[in-house]
């Protein structure tokens, strides 16, 4: 069981965490029902993940043993069946779409949703130039919007845009890590992808200017009415801007310097220095409070 364990990539239900953001931001996370509903939300996100990863890989496992990295998955290196993995996954997401509409029926169809734009990727988008980190985006995005509609609190417009811009530019920055690691092994094309090696200068412009025009947008909120609101030294919040742009900053150094070899998330779960900027963050907010 062990490699069917790790092929479900437990360290990537990091990335589930996203469908806290609306209840944390709303003021709601002392609301007892509300957290249970999102802690549920959140195991049947990462439920479905897993599925969709197993899935994925059987989908992707002739392009990733070609793979400097990828050729170590497990149904890659036949450690877990083809058979294996397709049963798995189908299960995985049967079990968590049928809880999510029995528990938590508001967020079933965002999850479902998830499942329908996962496996967009999976099947067509990845082969396309950008339409794969527009659609590695919007599996982002979808987390917060569902972890709303579990929480039943509103995710505002400014989230969204916020969501849009920043997950895009950590899509981005997959890609580009990721030709890099290519570019390393002396391949100039990646296998099942569009893109070629030359174009990682674009994606890394096109990365940072997202990763800065979801500051912008969080610069832009500052000073709507909301704010004023929800805080009462709405002032304070101004720090998060510089936090968030070193942040953005130092993911695309260690990118480019090779470094990045996974999920931007996955990385930031074992990066001190995300660990820190995420304590100022917390420390900014609680004091805006």
């Amino acid at each position: 069981m062990t490699p069917l364990l790790r092929a479900l990539r437990p360290l990537h239900w990091s990335k589930n965490l996203l469908v806290f953001v609306p209840l944390v931001l709303a003021h709601r996370a002392g609301d007892e029902a509300r957290v249970i509903a999102t802690l549920l939300a959140f195991a049947l996100f990462s439920l479905v993940a897993s599925g969709t990863y197993l899935l994925n890989d059987v989908r992707d496992a002739e392009h990733d043993r070609a793979h400097p990295t990828k050729k170590k998955r497990f149904v890659a290196t036949g450690e877990v069946s083809v058979a294996t993995a397709i049963v798995a996954g189908v299960v995985l997401v049967a079990v968590a779409l049928a809880a999510a509409w029995l528990f938590v029926r508001p967020f079933a169809a965002w999850l479902a949703l998830y499942v329908v734009v996962s496996f967009a990727y999976s099947f067509f988008a990845k082969q396309r130039v950008f339409l794969d980190v527009l659609a590695l985006a919007a599996l982002y995005a979808i987390r917060v919007l569902a972890g709303g509609a579990a929480a039943n609190v509103e995710v505002s417009n400014w989230l969204l845009a916020l969501s849009v811009f920043f997950f895009l530019a950590l899509a981005l920055l997959k890609r580009y890590a990721d030709l890099g690691l290519l570019a390393a092994a002396g391949h100039e094309v990646a296998a099942g992808r569009g893109y070629r090696v030359g174009d990682r200068d674009l994606l890394r412009s096109m990365g940072v200017t997202s990763g800065m025009m979801a500051v912008l947008v969080l610069a832009l909120y500052l000073n709507s009415e909301q704010v004023t609101r929800l805080y009462s030294r709405p002032q304070m919040l101004w720090l998060v801007c510089p936090l968030l742009l070193y942040w953005t900053a130092h993911m695309w150094f260690l990118a480019h310097r090779g470094t990045i070899q996974d999920d931007p998330i996955v990385v930031a779960v074992s990066d001190p220095t995300s660990y820190i900027t995420a304590a100022f963050v917390a420390l900014v907010i609680w004091s805006a409070l």
